[in-house]
């Protein structure tokens, strides 16, 4: 019997700049450290409109790093994608309150509390929406230092079975 992959969950506003960005990052992370099949990665957003492709400068920072966004599609989180998911990782506390109301069952927690191990207090990420693309690079920077966090906080999936955080 082959075990579901354990599934992370990025959570922004339009699901355009920051969880595209997040799940990028993650997605290469995840196959440079072999977890493959082991370990999902997908994004939406609480206030996501339906199919709408990443921001221009989300696209053209994730280029210049060597990912493609050109596929990325938003999508509105819903009550079933939250409760599907074993980790939702929120860009702000906002974004954990709307998880929260939505599904108060899921495991929901702020990305920089998660990454750096933290109960409260962990950094937000602040949104570079229509800022110009040096905001978009520092976005960027930010969530690359968190999602490496918040990876080398996951055990090896392989090795933990369904006892993962």
């Amino acid at each position: 019997m082959t075990e579901r992959p354990f599934r992370v969950l990025f959570v922004c506003t339009g699901n355009t700049c920051r969880s595209p960005l997040a799940e990028a990052i993650a997605r290469r992370e995840v196959g440079r450290r072999g977890w493959d099949g082991e370990v999902e990665v997908s994004s939406a957003g609480v206030a996501a409109g339906e199919g709408e492709g990443a921001s221009e400068g989300s696209r053209v920072v994730a280029a210049e790093e060597g990912l493609d966004l050109g596929s990325h599609r938003s999508r509105l989180l819903t009550r079933e994608l939250a409760l599907d998911a074993d980790l939702i990782l929120g860009m702000s506390g906002g974004h954990v309150a709307r998880v929260i109301a939505l599904a108060e069952d899921a495991k929901v927690t702020l990305l920089g509390d998660f990454a750096r191990d933290t109960p409260l207090g962990g950094p937000s990420v602040p949104d570079p929406f229509g800022g110009p693309v040096d905001v978009y690079r520092e976005t960027y920077r930010a969530l690359e230092t968190l999602v490496n966090q918040t990876l080398d906080r996951l055990p090896r999936p392989s090795d933990v079975g369904e006892d993962r955080p």
